[in-house]
């Protein structure tokens, strides 16, 4: 089932989330439902603020761009209960997205090397080395559960340029290929 992602102004995109325990109903068709959701709107990621669920998960699938992006392997996994340990490099930047910010793009600053420990979908515990676009891809769904949006990330001018842009997406003045819940809806 294709959920409604949910836009910037959306309280819980701010939220402090909690774990997912093993006990939580029915996650096996809440994962279905966010890779579906994901894949419907063309997105490489999608954590549970953006379905409305303040919770510690997220989806990432890099295997889709891996050519367009001459990535050496792309991912496809769950991370529940992700917490990133290390990030190291020299900061990069790379023009980014969201989903729940639709149609507003932007030059984001972070670091090329993480280190992630997290749960899969069966909650075995993994510890693991990303690089790249992939790193990215993983810091910017991190963040969502942490309750930052790629927007504070911009420099200040860029933030000044698309403040307009962000009230219209808050109020649902803005169209979208996708399903979505907005904070207010004016008209």
């Amino acid at each position: 089932m294709i959920l409604p992602i949910y836009g910037y102004g959306q309280p819980v995109l701010k939220k402090q989330t909690q774990e997912v325990d093993p006990a939580y109903p029915a996650l096996e068709e809440l994962i279905t439902n966010m890779w579906e959701t994901m894949y419907n709107a063309h997105g490489v990621g999608l954590a549970g603020p953006q379905v409305g669920l303040a919770l510690r998960i997220f989806l990432v699938d890099t295997e889709q761009v891996k050519d367009d992006e001459k990535l050496d392997f792309g991912i496809k996994k769950v991370f529940l209960n992700a917490e990133i340990l290390e990030e190291e490099g020299e900061p990069w930047s790379y023009e980014e997205g969201c989903l729940s910010i639709p149609d507003i793009r932007g030059e984001v600053e972070r670091l090329p090397a993480i280190r992630i420990r997290y749960q899969d979908e069966r909650f075995a515990w993994h510890e693991e080395t990303y690089a790249g676009l992939n790193a990215r891809v993983i810091q910017h769904e991190y963040d969502h559960i942490e309750g930052v949006l790629f927007t504070e990330k911009l420099k200040p001018l860029k933030r000044r340029l698309i403040k307009k842009k962000l009230e219209m997406i808050r109020t649902g003045q803005v169209q979208s290929d996708y399903k979505m819940r907005f904070a207010v809806r004016i008209g």
